[in-house]
């Protein structure tokens, strides 16, 4: 066994990634303070040619060093909007036809296996404040929530990695 090079792994150009078809998912980013997790999100929805990513209250924008330490780039292939309030992109994306679910430990929350998509699906995730979570306003918004299924003592995963599992398994779900 060979490790590639990166030459070897059959990366598409910018143009290319401008033209390919998208997963319809939008993300949405509810105050998140990190720009390291910021810039994770951008790197992973980059990977899994994710629609585009919201950013909402304190997150930060790009252009932004931090967020580029981890997106490596990521940022300028991802279309992206800002927006003041999270129930502002909220409103949005529902008038777009999107359906709209929370990441969070709520009542009556769908576990992530037993989450559905069908094809024509349109799809907005929102991922809270490392603290705080996802507001209550926000999810009051929401159509449902979704929950990743923890089996250790911590009762949450850092949101960049919640992304990444949630991104991942609709993914598949989609394609697949």
């Amino acid at each position: 066994m060979r490790k590639l090079r990166t030459n070897e792994l059959g990366r598409i150009s910018a143009e290319e990634y401008k033209k390919t078809e998208k997963t319809p998912l939008v993300i949405v980013l509810d105050n998140i303070r990190s720009c390291n997790n910021i810039g994770s999100v951008f790197r992973t929805s980059d990977a899994l040619l994710i629609e585009a990513v919201h950013l909402c209250g304190i997150t930060a924008t790009p252009p932004n060093k931090e967020i580029h330490k981890t997106a490596l780039d990521a940022e300028k292939s991802v279309p992206w909007t800002y927006f003041e309030k999270t129930e502002d992109s909220i409103q949005q994306l529902k008038e777009e036809g999107y359906r709209i679910f929370a990441l969070e430990q709520v009542e009556n929350s769908i576990m992530l296996p037993d989450f559905e998509v069908k094809k024509d699906d349109r799809l907005a995730l929102v991922f809270g404040n490392e603290v705080k979570g996802v507001q209550q306003q926000v999810i009051n918004q929401c159509d449902g929530a979704i929950e990743i299924p923890q089996f250790g003592i911590k009762h949450s995963f850092n949101v960049s990695v919640s992304a990444g599992i949630v991104m991942w398994d609709l993914f598949k779900k989609f394609r697949y």
